[in-house]
């Protein structure tokens, strides 16, 4: 089965130009376009995409509120890719913080596209670039950190949860530990189940905000 993709951007232009790069893969299939955030929910149970590769910056409804609603009202919800101008755009940082899997700038080649989506769909890597590490960082505060420390990751949890800021999949991770990759996704179930994430994203933006580590 091809991975399915609703596409959400105000502007026709960037919507065309997604669908030829995405349509043009064997294994993706653009099911459908919205052009504001207002429509996603609807088309999100008709089409039961993989994933919505969402604006962050439309009228009347957002990608943030957009992405909020879609986790809310729908059951088993779709991967979110929020796609955007800016990297540092503080829009990004909220779609995030709301429950969006990944992040996509307008301006990325082809196979950049491709690889986002195709990343976000499979969750267990990361988009997360340095601009929105440091964001996460500058909104650290204390009940973050009380929330880290009631946490109590073992030491290898910690670990994993220090890969995963990396960026890095699970076969990666695994790589770099020594051991199966079977035993880093119960480690990473661990990990977000710990800070009550609802997946990867989550829990990292969790360990940038309580300064368990650092953007630099």
């Amino acid at each position: 089965m091809p991975l399915t993709v609703l596409l959400v951007d105000d502007e026709p232009l960037v919507r065309a130009g997604l669908r030829a790069v995405l349509s043009a893969q064997p294994d993706i299939e653009v099911v459908g376009e919205a052009a504001e955030g207002a429509a996603v929910i609807p088309l999100v149970r008709q089409l039961r995409p993989d994933v919505v590769a969402m604006d962050v910056r439309m009228p009347l409804l957002d990608g943030i509120e957009a992405t909020r609603a879609v986790l809310r009202s729908v059951s088993e919800p779709p991967k979110i890719l929020v796609i955007t101008t800016f990297e540092n755009d503080e829009y990004v940082y909220g779609a995030l913080r709301a429950g969006a899997d990944g992040f996509l700038l307008k301006r990325s080649r082809p196979a950049e596209i491709v690889n986002a989506v195709r990343l976000v769909a499979e969750g267990d890597s990361l988009l997360f670039p340095a601009a929105v590490r440091r964001l996460a960082a500058e909104y650290g505060n204390t009940s973050a950190r009380e929330a880290m420390d009631r946490a109590a990751l073992t030491e290898r949890e910690a670990d994993v949860l220090r890969l995963m800021t990396r960026g890095l999949s699970n076969s990666e991770i695994a790589g770099h530990l020594v051991v199966g990759t079977e035993t880093v996704k119960s480690h990473v179930s661990a990990v977000l189940a710990k800070l009550g994430a609802r997946d990867r994203t989550q829990a990292v933006i969790a360990a940038y905000e309580s300064g368990f580590v650092s953007p630099g």
